[in-house]
């Protein structure tokens, strides 16, 4: 038993398969594909038999379960996770017409934008809180500063009259 983690195959001796060996191996495979042989066509047979009996809408699904290997042709798996194959378009199938897809920063600056532009013209047309309240505040100014100018033409008024009187 070698010391430490890892085995070192330094300096150890050669194992060579003997010719016995791989004659055996041989004939095991050859045996399997056979059986998978055989066992293939009496399934096809029976699968051709059963579709003949079923209608033509059944037959082209069970086809393309066929094609599928393993669990999936049994279990119908929907993995949002599962990284399809991807497929490659050729050059004439792919549109020139179409935009070129916005990333999601991009598509949310631009409806930014349109918003702040519909705001600002609701806005202009006097339609918001915001709007409302500066509207309000300027009628206010307005009064203070009619007021302020009647009271200065008053007192105006008053400082002339005495001294025409005089």
């Amino acid at each position: 038993m070698p010391r430490g983690k890892y085995v070192n195959h330094k300096g150890r001796n050669r194992h060579f398969t003997s010719p016995e060996e791989l004659e055996a191996e041989r004939k095991n495979e050859e045996q399997k594909k056979k059986w998978r042989e055989t066992h293939a066509e009496a399934s096809s047979e029976e699968e051709e038999e059963a579709e003949s009996d079923k209608g033509s809408d059944e037959s082209e699904e069970e086809s393309e379960d066929d094609d599928k290997k393993g669990a999936s042709s049994v279990i119908q798996i929907q993995n949002p996770n599962r990284v399809q194959k991807k497929a490659f378009l050729k050059a004439t199938d792919v549109d020139e017409d179409d935009k070129p897809q916005l990333t999601r920063r991009e598509r949310e600056q631009l409806e930014k934008q349109k918003a702040h532009a519909a705001y600002m013209k609701r806005h202009a047309e006097g339609k918001t809180a915001q709007a409302k309240a500066d509207l309000a505040r300027l009628a206010i100014i307005k009064q203070h500063r009619a007021e302020a100018a009647a009271r200065r033409d008053a007192e105006k008024k008053a400082k002339e009259t005495p001294k025409g009187s005089t």
